[in-house]
């Protein structure tokens, strides 16, 4: 499978990344462990994580999936065949939260131990910090990679604006900078990150893993109808955000796509984030092998030109 560099940090990653969200949550650490054994053997070798996944389902105080990731690694051995990303950030429970070099410093710590291992790939920032300087921030991430336990740093949820001055503030402080931006991103949800993100973006060479690559799996075409909101637990949710006009023009635009390629349309839709030359690698997320072995094959659908206009035209915002 071809690979591309997250930014300038050296790092080749696969043109797809795994979404561990669901690790903990939406399925056991048995059915955890089958899914990351199916990924290497897809060469799909790029997970990225959270500190705070999957806090949210009751019993759960975060870090689960990290837990997994970490447990298999140890049954596996085979840390040195994966790109691990993960995030620091939001709330992990009271004084745990944001970005102050304190909390980084132990935050760290807590998903080394977690995940079973010394050192993280990719090392994002969850959530923007307004409250702590971000000269403060990037002196800890640069101490950090400095140390060997980070090899790159990354923003998620940073707002134009921010990104820019973050970029800025290392590079006049000599600090390692965000090689990545992880936004949200989809046929649905194109306006903010190309309105302004995707200038800071491609002006300063970072890489780009979005999140939502699927909208929540409207783009799959498994929501077609109101009825359709009983196929899943966020189904309702998916269904009142994405089925409206616009949502079923996007998806009249996959199915003419998927038809002539002999695809899914799910598959169409991560093809077309692939083929933008600022997006490095868009996440997905599966809960089973053949879901897996479905997205796996978008990194092999090749878009031609037209195929590109009439999925922009359908989603133009």
């Amino acid at each position: 499978m071809s690979k591309r560099e997250l930014g300038r940090s050296g790092i080749q990653v696969p043109l797809l990344t795994f979404g561990g969200n669901v690790f903990g949550w939406t399925i056991d650490q048995a059915a955890s462990f089958n899914l990351l054994d199916a990924l290497l053997d897809h060469n799909l070798n790029f997970i990225d994580t959270a500190d705070v996944y999957s806090g949210w389902v009751e019993g759960n105080k975060g870090g689960e999936s990290e837990t997994i990731i970490g447990n298999w690694l140890k049954k596996t051995g085979k840390r040195d065949q994966i790109i691990l990303a993960t995030k620091v950030g939001k709330p992990m429970g009271e004084g745990k939260v944001g970005l102050s070099p304190r909390y980084i410093k132990e935050a760290v710590e807590a998903s080394l131990k977690r995940l079973q291992t010394d050192y993280i790939d990719l090392y994002q920032s969850h959530d923007d910090d307004a409250d702590t300087p971000l000269a403060e921030s990037l002196a800890a991430f640069d101490a950090l990679i400095k140390e060997g336990k980070v090899r790159a740093i990354g923003a998620s949820n940073y707002s134009a604006p921010r990104l820019a001055e973050a970029l800025k503030v290392s590079k006049e402080n000599g600090l390692a900078r965000n090689e990545t931006l992880q936004p949200q991103y989809n046929l649905y949800d194109r306006k903010v990150y190309e309105e302004a993100l995707e200038k800071v973006v491609t002006d300063n060479g970072l890489g780009v893993i979005n999140f939502y690559g699927l909208a929540a799996g409207f783009l799959t075409g498994k929501y077609r109808t109101k009825a359709d909101a009983s196929k899943s637990k966020r189904g309702e949710n998916v269904v009142a955000r994405c089925l409206n006009e616009r949502g079923l023009k996007v998806l009249e635009g996959l199915d003419q796509v998927a038809e002539k390629h002999g695809a899914q349309p799910g598959q169409v839709a991560l093809a077309w984030q692939i083929a933008r030359p600022s997006i490095t690698s868009p996440i997905v997320s599966a809960t089973s092998l053949q879901q897996l072995n479905e997205l796996a094959q978008a990194a092999t659908l090749k878009l031609d030109d037209a195929d590109i206009r009439t999925l922009n035209d359908a989603s133009a915002w």
